[in-house]
């Protein structure tokens, strides 16, 4: 019986309350549960039996697991063994099972019976034997049966082996050999040596001579074996009972002896007078020294109740106690929003709510399907490179699934199946290993007494017949490109046939008989394989059968495929490759952190000299701004730089000017003129002239000194601009190589490992499939583009659930389902694993206003959404512009197509509107020549 938390799922009784309303409502819907036979009232119930708590696996394939677990120890354990055991464990009284196993197992470890199979030690080796007769010891005298008393529990061991002790027992033995001729190995690894050949194989031997294999008999599996025989009641001192089939099938007393049956009542009994009594303990008149132990809890109640009191007195005139200090990031949970932070942070970031943004989901599949088709999209475009396929949309993958027009062939299709079936090529294959798990499960239906059941309106010999006819060259049929992949069916036919099983892939014989099988006939008149069975079905070509097959098979085919080729020695070389690249762009990343660190020291270096230059020695009282102010402070910074020389200039020539002129006589002096002054006026003229002419010179000099330090100066600016304007050009350059290394880093990252981006507070996981492998963000020209154009977001798995629900159990007032609708919207939460996507920019920015950076969870997801929501949002808006692209070209071809007969150009044909969807414009560009 399957368990959850150590308790048995017992199965769903029928309701009284549900049988009295059918008899008011007879057509009242409820859900059925066909494998168990259990009714539901509403699905809610239903969805909790899904619920496990045994390593991922639910009721069904726990039961399974159960079942191939006891068919294989039942197979394992000495049959011999069985009905002694269960004979010995029959009406025993122990309380716990590992007593009950110690006690059978110091039995019969030393015991043997006729005909079990042993292991005996001759000349030091051990060597398989049978057990062909036991011989009791003659003290017993004449014995039908050898260990008479082996199996009564009730006897101390002691006395069992004093009256019939197992080392006095014979046991005649007869060596087995297999007949191969290839050296045996024991349990150790080492190599036993072939048997020796002895005047005979018969041997007398007694029990310390023989020993069992530790497989079939131990502890352990005779625990195992117990627990799957024997039942217990939920009563005190109830006594171990063998299941009622295993003990008619092995000869088991089932009715308890009237003799058993006393001695059990009297255990029984005498337990319950045993908590009887220290009930009646508990509950009589109290003694002295219960007495004052009352009084003394009374006076400590009585104390703790005054001190409660005094501290209610002393809280209500103390101030209210400081908020606690949370350390942040913390638990996303544990971080809730008050209402006047929550409209602090809307006003902040420009929203009208406080909710997360609704993801769509109106996705083309059920989710189970919808994530199978995510899944091998993401395997083709992370192994785009070494299967040789060009990139392509998730779109037109989605649209090539969902094609089913056998008139009009998928290239996509055609290419992607092609490239795996040649990978698939090079591996090992077990040749009709699908026949072979076909004819097995039909075997396994005959041993259990079953009716070999019709599958899918065909059997087994019929589906057998038709695949023998197709795909038995698959490993050698050229598949040409320019021939269109013609025959990659049949090819896949072969290629499943040799590779798949039913344990591997579960649908195998459904998406055969749909490849191989059609239920309308290829020609009039034909005679369906399946004569007498409905519906009739006719052996077809497998080409037009695959694009009429559903898309949860077509889905499942790839994924299968996809699973074996991840063996391939191509797919590995090309993750080490992938690994090789990743290391060389980690040390890359750390020499360009360096180099940019050093460059932007020496910018803020030149930023600091040039404001203490303009600081201290400042002409004009003007200063030029700092480099630091960006590139457009930079320049402007150099133009005044060189005005303001210009003016130094113009101002210290024209200085130079005044001086000149005034230190020049005028003309009349020259010209020796003014005779008519006296002699002592001319000297003191000329005395006045020789001083003033001195000063000018002087400050000439003054002023050229001063120009040819505006001059050095606003050299050394200009050279500093120079120098700040290449460093930044420089640190431009390394940053623009950083940002392509995050997008290598991602490409190579995302082939090794898919991670999704985070977590949000609910643990819903976010994942992003562009810039992966083959796909790429940027074209070579620089423009955006788009694998998927969306964000999508998947619902929690049942793990992460189930820690939130016991959240929920441990704290009274968090209220899951309230917290979600309230911070996610009715129409947002998602469930377990199921898929969302939002495809608008708009949204994008939301969801990242949404997210709080005080979680541990969010603050990844926003640090990562924020990294590359350039590249998001610009492949959304992509994935748009293509889309409306598209729209218009499908109709503008379809009034094309209206236009009538009269009015159309003879000379040329009007274009197929069925070649206008993009993923059946799609061509492969990476594909090899012809082969």
């Amino acid at each position: 019986m399957p368990t959850c938390r150590r308790k048995r799922v017992m199965l769903k009784e029928l309701s009284v309350s549900l049988l009295e309303q059918t008899k008011i409502t007879p057509l009242m819907p409820v859900f059925y549960m066909e494998q168990t036979g259990e009714i539901f009232e509403d699905y809610e119930f239903n969805l909790t039996r899904h619920v496990t708590g045994k390593s991922g696996l639910d009721y069904f394939q726990a039961l399974e697991s159960e079942q191939q677990e006891a068919r294989t120890l039942h197979s394992r354990f000495p049959q011999q063994l069985k009905a002694p055991v269960l004979r010995a464990v029959q009406w025993q009284v122990v309380g716990r099972l590992d007593h009950l196993v110690e006690a059978v197992y110091e039995r019969f470890k030393d015991r043997y019976f006729e005909g079990e199979r042993v292991y005996v030690e001759i000349e030091g080796e051990r060597y398989w034997a049978t057990v062909l007769e036991v011989f009791p010891p003659r003290s017993l005298g004449e014995i039908v049966e050898p260990h008479p008393i082996s199996g009564d529990l009730k006897l101390p061991v002691a006395e069992v082996n004093a009256t019939n002790d197992p080392h006095m027992y014979t046991y005649k033995v007869q060596l087995i050999d297999d007949g191969s001729n290839e050296p045996e190995t024991d349990s150790k690894g080492k190599v036993r040596p072939p048997l020796p050949k002895f005047d005979t194989t018969l041997h007398d031997v007694r029990c310390n001579r023989l020993s069992r294999d530790r497989l079939s008999f131990s502890k352990s599996i005779l625990r195992r074996f117990i627990r799957d025989c024997v039942d217990r009641d939920a009563a005190v001192a109830s006594p171990w009972t063998v299941k009622e089939a295993i003990a008619e099938k092995y000869g088991v007393e089932n009715i308890m002896p009237e003799e058993t049956r006393k001695g059990v009542e009297e255990v029984k009994n005498k337990e319950i007078e045993k908590r009887k009594k220290v009930w009646e303990d508990k509950e009589g008149p109290p003694t002295k020294k219960q007495k004052r132990m009352e009084e003394k809890a009374a006076k400590a109640r009585e104390e703790e109740r005054i001190k409660e009191e005094a501290a209610a007195a002393a809280a209500i005139l103390e101030p209210p106690p400081k908020k606690k200090y949370i350390k942040y990031p913390t638990e996303d949970l544990d971080v809730v929003l008050s209402q006047r932070e929550k409209s602090k942070r809307m006003a902040a970031n420009g929203h009208t709510r406080s909710v997360r943004p609704t993801p769509s989901r109106d996705l083309p599949f059920p989710d189970p399907v919808f994530e199978s088709l995510l899944m091998t999209f993401s395997f083709f475009t992370a192994f785009g490179v070494p299967l040789k396929l060009s990139p392509f949309t998730l779109d037109d993958f989605e649209g090539a699934i969902r094609h089913n027009d056998i008139e009009q062939p998928v290239t996509l299709i055609a290419e992607i199946h092609s490239s795996l079936i040649y990978a698939l090529r090079a591996l090992s294959t077990h040749r009709h290993a699908a026949v072979v798990s076909f004819l097995n499960e039909d075997e396994d239906h005959r041993l259990n007494g079953d009716e070999v059941p019709v599958q899918y309106g065909i059997q087994t010999d019929q589906l057998t017949n038709a695949l023998a006819e197709v795909g038995n060259n698959w490993e050698r049929q050229p598949l040409r490109v320019d021939e269109g992949r013609a025959g990659w069916e049949e090819a896949l036919i072969g290629c499943v046939k040799d590779q798949a099983t039913v344990s591997s892939f579960p649908t195998l014989r459904k998406v055969l008989v749909g490849l191989l099988f059609s239920s309308e006939p290829p020609i009039e008149g034909a005679t369906p394989v399946n004569e007498g069975l409905s519906p009739p079905l006719y052996r077809v070509s497998p080409r037009t059968r695959y694009y009429l097959l559903p898309p949860e098979d077509k889905l499942a085919l790839l994924s299968f495929l996809c699973d074996t080729v991840i063996s391939h020695k191509e797919i590995h070389q090309y993750m080490e490759t992938c690994e090789t690249n990743l290391t060389l762009l980690r040390k890359e990343k750390i020499e360009i952190k360096k180099e940019r660190k050093k460059i932007q020291d020496d910018m803020a270096l030149l930023t600091k000299d040039e404001q203490t230059t303009n600081g201290t020695n400042g002409t004009n009282g003007n200063s030029s701004k700092a480099p630091s102010e960006g590139k457009q402070s930079k320049a402007s910074s150099v133009t005044k730089d060189n005005d303001d020389g210009d003016q130094e200039n113009i101002d210290a020539s024209s200085d130079l000017s005044e001086v000149e002129s005034e230190s020049t006589p005028p003309d009349s002096d020259m010209d020796g003129s003014g005779t008519e002054m006296g002699s002592s006026g001319e000297r003191g003229t000329t005395r006045s002239a020789r001083q003033k002419n001195s000063a000018s010179k002087v400050q000439a000099q003054s002023l050229s000194k001063q120009r040819e330090l505006a001059r050095a100066k606003n050299a050394s600016a200009k050279q500093a601009q120079a120098e700040y304007r290449r460093l930044d050009e420089e640190d431009n350059k390394l940053e623009r190589r950083m940002e392509s290394i995050e997008r290598e880093f991602r490409k190579w990252s995302g082939v090794v490992r898919l991670k999704p981006l985070g977590k949000d507070r609910f643990h819903n996981r976010y994942w992003w499939f562009d810039g992966i492998g083959s796909s790429s963000l940027v074209t070579g020209g620089g423009t955006p583009a788009y694998a998927t154009g969306r964000l999508f977001v998947q619902g929690p798995c049942a793990a992460d659930l189930e820690i939130m629900e016991r959240r929920q159990t441990e704290e009274p007032t968090f209220s899951l389902a309230e917290r979600k609708v309230d911070e996610e919207g009715p129409e947002g939460v998602l469930n377990v694993n199921e898929w969302g996507y939002y495809t608008e920019p708009e949204q994008l920015t939301e969801l990242v206003a949404w997210l709080n950076t005080k979680g541990i969870r969010e603050l990844k997801l926003k640090e990562n959404l924020s990294k590359w929501a350039d590249h998001i949002a610009s492949g959304m808006r992509k994935r748009i512009s293509q889309y409306k692209s598209n729209t218009m070209m499908i109709k503008d071809l379809s009034l094309t197509s209206r236009i009538p007969e009269g009015r159309r150009s003879t000379r040329k044909n009007a274009p197929d509107s069925s070649r206008t969807e993009p993923y059946l414009l799609w061509q492969n560009k990476k594909a090899p020549g012809p082969s």
